[in-house]
């Protein structure tokens, strides 16, 4: 498994959540196994969003696909998105009875 982080702004957030949402499918082909999606505080275009993808190759050859930089062109996405692939080395995990 691996992580992919993705920073990019939008135009308009709820345009691109559309576009976004209307490419469930596509993306879950191509190797997506989960996403999250955050904003930055006090700005709801500015995108940080965290997935899981099946391998790295899949999500190198998704990431950087022509059809991908079209869809986010369509969906309003502004300026070049900045893409960091990640491989977890550790994880702590807090119950309520900590």
């Amino acid at each position: 498994m691996i992580h992919v982080l993705v920073q990019h702004e939008v135009a308009d957030y709820q345009a691109w959540k559309s576009m976004f949402d209307a490419s469930n499918d596509w993306r879950h082909k191509n190797g997506e196994r989960s996403c999250r999606i955050f904003h930055r505080a006090g700005n709801v275009n500015d995108l940080i969003l965290f997935f899981e993808w099946e391998s790295l190759d899949a999500a190198r050859t998704f990431m950087t696909s022509e059809e991908l930089r079209g869809r986010m062109a369509k969906a309003g996405v502004k300026g070049q998105a900045r893409i960091e692939f990640l491989t977890e080395m550790h994880t702590v995990r807090r119950s309520a009875a900590d």
